[in-house]
């Protein structure tokens, strides 16, 4: 597991078959960016931590049906909550909540994603191409090549949420992507 400050917990990497992640332009506090100093928190966690994560479940319960009691305790509730949240984020859904999903739950979007545009290629653009697929936007083969159609997807995506149609896929149009049910 990576620890530092720089570099991602690894078991939270992009999941290449997850949908899409994180808000352009919004920025977490300076405090959010370097690496939280929050323990690594899973099943059977017990804690002030862990009520502190139960609160952020509750506050993002659109996310993750969140209704459980603030009690401390890292239950399997808390778990099914925390995977549901790292789906809509586009991380790794291992129900461990390390320094990416802490900073996601504070800043309410996801984090860590890459910026996406005409001739990207990789997971992150099967995961937009997955997400635009449902979102009705997208109706060619997910091929992880961001070529012309994916860029009129994302164009006609960021028109129909309000965001500038652009085509280029940075924090907003992620953090829109996420509020996509997937």
């Amino acid at each position: 597991m990576q620890t530092s400050e720089t570099q991602p917990v690894a078991n939270e990497q992009l999941n290449p078959t997850a949908d899409i992640q994180a808000p352009a332009n919004d920025q977490l506090s300076p405090a959010a960016t370097a690496q939280l100093n929050k323990p690594v928190l899973q099943l059977g966690s017990k804690g002030q931590e862990v009520n502190e994560l139960q609160r952020l479940l509750t506050t993002w319960a659109n996310y993750t049906d969140y209704s459980g009691v603030i009690d401390g305790i890292f239950d399997t509730d808390v778990r099914t909550a925390v995977i549901a949240y790292q789906h809509q984020m586009f991380l790794v859904k291992d129900g461990i909540v390390g320094n990416l999903t802490w900073q996601a739950l504070y800043k309410g979007a996801p984090v860590n994603m890459p910026t996406l545009k005409q001739g990207s290629k990789g997971s992150a653009v099967v995961t937009l191409q997955n997400v635009l697929k449902l979102t009705g936007d997208y109706r060619s083969t997910v091929d992880g090549d961001f070529g012309s159609r994916t860029k009129a997807a994302v164009q006609a995506f960021q028109k129909r949420v309000g965001l500038v149609f652009d085509g280029i896929v940075s924090d907003r149009t992620w953090h829109a992507l996420s509020k996509v049910p997937h």
